[in-house]
């Protein structure tokens, strides 16, 4: 099963009407490398070299980036510095769910390329401690790259897959596990060419193996993010259904933008409390999925 018609016909059952979209770039100011009372100042900047900012209403440090700018976002110097980085508006939003970073032990449980490493460390201010893993080595040399030019100091990397986390012996405070996914369309013009519900259902059994290993790393009053960029039930609501049935977690609400989880999938009916994830459907930013899980107080 697979093709546009296919999907289509899906999201218009999930209740979405499909529309094509141009997604718009965004960016992140670095904390850790700007005084937050010098954020305007930076926008400022920017702008007199030609990159002009919009503020994005539901993310405090993150701004669109305007069609009509004269210079690309990647080639400033002080992107360079690693004041800013470059990233997608809906991929701002699950560090921000955390709950009281300083401090603590994190685990980013499929960091590279690292925008959300380095937002996690920009919310920690550079304390505590962030152990970053990721698969491919070559992946992880953009990873450290990425950490190094944004001055995170903080974060260790490991060549590590996210289902051998249990494997490094340590509990963590906060679990970022921002899927890999099957994606969605809006970026990627040869997506419905590309993908089958195999794909997914195949992408969806990886990932709960993943939520399943980042709870047995859990601290008992821990957190974890839950993100991927994919539209399909499969990989989002139905995995955290499975999860707060079989991992003894349950789910935080949370405020953030977007549509509440979706509870009934093409007929089955799901725990109520989905609804307090969010998904955003394809308009100003890309598909994208989030859920905050917290421990059972039976556990």
């Amino acid at each position: 099963m697979s093709g546009r018609d296919f999907f289509v016909g899906r999201y218009e059952q999930l209740g979405w009407k499909y529309r094509s979209v141009k997604l718009r770039q965004a960016i992140r100011f670095n904390l850790a490398n700007n005084n937050v009372n010098r954020k305007q100042e930076l926008v400022y900047r920017l702008l007199g070299l030609g990159l002009c900012l919009e503020p994005i209403s539901f993310l405090p440090y993150g701004f669109w980036v305007c069609d009509n700018s004269r210079v690309s976002a990647g080639a400033t110097a002080e992107y360079l510095l690693g004041l800013y980085s470059v990233q997608e508006a809906a991929a701002q939003v699950p560090v921000s769910l955390f709950s009281n970073l300083k401090g603590k032990k994190v685990l980013d449980a499929s960091a590279a390329p690292g925008g959300k490493t380095v937002q996690l460390a920009d919310a920690m201010e550079n304390t505590g401690s962030i152990v970053a893993l990721d698969i491919s080595k070559q992946r992880l040399t953009a990873l450290s790259n990425h950490l190094e030019r944004c001055h995170v100091r903080n974060t260790v990397v490991y060549q590590l897959d996210a289902r051998n986390s249990p494997k490094l012996g340590l509990k963590f405070d906060r679990v970022l596990v921002d899927a890999p996914c099957s994606g969605n369309f809006a970026s990627d013009p040869r997506w419905f060419q590309n993908r089958t519900l195999t794909d997914v259902e195949r992408n969806a059994r990886v990932q709960r193996e993943m939520l399943m290993k980042a709870a047995e790393c859990l601290t008992e009053d821990g957190e974890i993010v839950y993100s991927t960029c994919s539209l399909e039930p499969e990989e989002n609501e139905l995995n955290i259904d499975w999860a707060i049935h079989r991992l003894n977690l349950q789910i935080a609400q949370i405020n953030c933008p977007g549509t509440p989880g979706l509870t009934n999938i093409f007929g089955k009916q799901l725990d109520p409390t989905i609804s307090f994830c969010r998904r955003f459907w394809p308009d100003l930013t890309q598909g994208f999925f989030v859920c905050k899980l917290v421990r059972s107080p039976s556990t």
